[in-house]
């Protein structure tokens, strides 16, 4: 039987058990590929996405439990006509290297910008503890969630 979930919006119907990690069904029936696979124990941040606004690694979280609830991945938070405040700021800061963990931090940075528009870096970085990132660009990333705030974010 079918689970239903809400993903960016949308109804989806998918196939997978619902004790399959919500990672493996965003990426695999939805084709929604921005949520990495990083250690698959919650560790890294590489897949973070939004459950009903709360931050939450998906590759940990079953299916079965977001059921009835939103989700909103990195494709969600903005549109290529319309970015979300933080995907801006991430390319006027030119805060990625190789990217493989910006999609995590963003979506960790937009809950943290929903609950508290103007963070002090203490704040930024307590949010950010966590999520793994290897390339050095930890002043660009604060950079970025910095400029994103003084930007506003949509409601």
């Amino acid at each position: 039987m079918a689970t239903r979930i809400m993903v960016n919006g949308h109804q989806h119907d998918v196939e997978a058990t619902p004790d399959t990690p919500l990672l493996y069904v965003l990426r695999n029936e939805l084709g929604l590929n921005a949520a990495r696979y990083g250690c698959g124990l919650s560790r890294c941040g590489a897949c973070t996405v939004h459950v009903d606004g709360e931050a939450i690694h998906a590759c940990v979280v079953p299916v079965g439990e977001v059921a009835g609830r939103e989700v909103t991945t990195l494709e969600g938070l903005g549109t290529p006509e319309a970015l979300h405040p933080l995907q801006q700021a991430f390319l006027d800061e030119q805060a990625a290297q190789c990217g493989y963990c910006i999609p995590g931090i963003v979506m960790t940075a937009a809950a943290l910008l929903a609950r508290n528009p103007s963070p002090s870096d203490g704040e930024i970085r307590e949010a950010l503890e966590g999520k793994l990132c290897r390339c050095g660009s930890h002043q660009r990333i604060l950079r970025a969630i910095r400029r994103a705030a003084g930007m506003g974010t949509p409601s």
